[in-house]
């Protein structure tokens, strides 16, 4: 995708170098954004190989509002939140628990927010709404966090009958995280628009602190010298998006370059 390998060059070309709480300095640049066009194809990287089954189960992890990563750690057998995780699988009111169980008071009373479920309604029941906003960021709540959300807002916009993502990130690792956000919220978009009604549209992606760590230069260089590949197709089964499971998600014609090794900093 030649949009992600722009953004690379961008950075390395124009980055400044910031120290940051992992101890591994970055190359950061301030308000960098791209598009994806989802008519074109599904937009998981080609230049490198993305483990397609750790990006779906992590989004269906998102979908099942839980504060704990037993059902991905346990029964999936997919690590990716390990690191983040204390020794009883908890990670805290993170992306799960903001999705589906945002927590209010109304008056006196504490009540819980489905927020996707919310966005679904708005998107069948009134298309041009403006409103259409999932927030992960709950400025009280993020000392019980594992790891403060990175992807920290999305809105869903309907033009021509195309359902359209634009996702808003405080801090993106260029090099490991920005690919699965790609692909995990361009997923999601597909699989809503699949249950209002619509085709997909674009997904449009800012990231406030993009940045790419030291320790990656190499392998993403190494990227830029690839050639892109066509990109592959997504089919998600139609069904109610509690419903899904990985074997509804069928990724067609995904014909990468090699994996390349990137180092998480925790």
């Amino acid at each position: 995708m030649k949009a992600y390998l722009d953004l690379v060059d961008r950075v390395l070309k124009n980055g400044i170098r910031k120290t940051n709480r992992t101890g591994i300095d970055t190359i950061s640049s301030f308000a960098e954004s791209y598009t994806a066009d989802l008519s074109e194809g599904y937009p998981l990287l080609t230049t490198k190989r993305v483990p397609f089954r750790s990006v779906i189960l992590e989004l269906l992890w998102y979908l099942r509002g839980e504060d704990h990563i037993r059902w991905l750690r346990d029964e999936q057998d997919c690590h990716i939140w390990d690191a983040w995780a204390d020794e009883n699988g908890h990670v805290g009111p993170i992306y799960p628990v903001m999705w589906r169980r945002f927590p209010y008071q109304d008056q006196s009373t504490p009540k819980e927010c489905d927020q996707i479920a919310r966005v679904i309604d708005l998107i069948k029941n009134e298309p041009d709404s403006r409103r259409m906003v999932v927030s992960a960021w709950h400025p009280g709540l993020l000392g019980e966090m594992a790891l403060p959300p990175c992807h920290v807002m999305f809105i869903f916009n309907v033009v021509d009958s195309r359902l359209n993502c634009h996702l808003t990130q405080r801090s993106g690792d260029i090099a490991l995280g920005i690919p699965f956000n790609l692909a995990c919220y361009s997923a999601l978009t597909i699989a809503i628009a699949g249950v209002t009604g619509l085709k997909p549209g674009v997904f449009a992606h800012t990231i406030v602190d993009a940045h790419i760590y030291t320790n990656h230069v190499d392998g993403l260089k190494e990227q830029l010298k690839r050639e892109p590949k066509t990109l592959p197709e997504l089919r998600i089964q139609q069904k109610p998006i509690d419903e899904l499971t990985f074997e509804d998600f069928e990724l067609i014609s995904y014909d990468p370059h090699p994996r390349i090794s990137f180092e998480v900093a925790v």
